[in-house]
């Protein structure tokens, strides 16, 4: 066999053997069978808002990690820190390298009083990766649009408080920058750890 021959003969081999591959993955995301809702997988509206660290950021950022993205603030009584409880147990499941390859942004529908200083003191005890993102009324009343999401403020209560009633899930955009599935509230930390896991 000549070296020419040997050569196509070894490039062969690895073109079946990526093809073999590439039909294994195909048909492992075929039959799975996800926890959260299915989405058709559009591209995640792009965005700027002010981190809890006072720089603006961008969601195309953080391109190449899974991104959980969920809309909430920091005053909420039970089912903000009810979830993110559930998504710090999910990434506790996780294997740590996947899980260091997962990102959590909070982008409050309370501006007002959901400050970078707020976000620094609220979110580390759920966990200290979790990043809260907040801006102007307007830029949020805007990022909540393109993901379809629902915020009302609520009238002021006694004691001069007031409560936010808005859509409440997770949204799962892939390291791709696409939406591929949504957590709505009540999914169980196992669930989205074995999605998170098979994305």
């Amino acid at each position: 066999m000549t070296r020419s021959s040997r050569w196509i003969a070894a490039l062969a081999i690895v073109v079946a053997v990526a093809a073999a591959r590439t039909a294994w993955l195909v048909g492992k995301e075929r039959n799975y069978v996800f926890h959260g809702v299915t989405t058709e997988a559009p591209l995640a509206a792009e965005f700027e808002l002010t981190a809890q660290s006072g720089t603006r950021v961008h969601l195309s950022d953080f391109r190449g990690k899974l991104v959980l993205l969920y809309f909430g603030y920091t005053h909420c009584p039970g089912v903000c820190p009810t979830t993110l409880a559930e998504v710090d147990q999910a990434l506790k499941a996780l294997d740590p390298q996947k899980a260091s390859h997962v990102q959590l942004l909070m982008v409050s529908v309370d501006p007002e009083r959901d400050t970078p200083e707020r976000f620094r003191a609220y979110l580390p005890h759920f966990n200290p990766t979790f990043l809260g993102l907040t801006g102007t009324p307007k830029e949020i009343a805007t990022v909540a649009a393109r993901y379809g999401i629902y915020y009302r403020k609520g009238a002021p209560e006694p004691g001069g408080g007031y409560f936010v009633d808005h859509t409440s899930m997770v949204m799962v955009v892939d390291p791709a920058g696409r939406v591929r599935l949504l957590f709505p509230f009540g999914t169980t930390a196992k669930d989205m750890a074995t999605d998170m896991a098979h994305l």
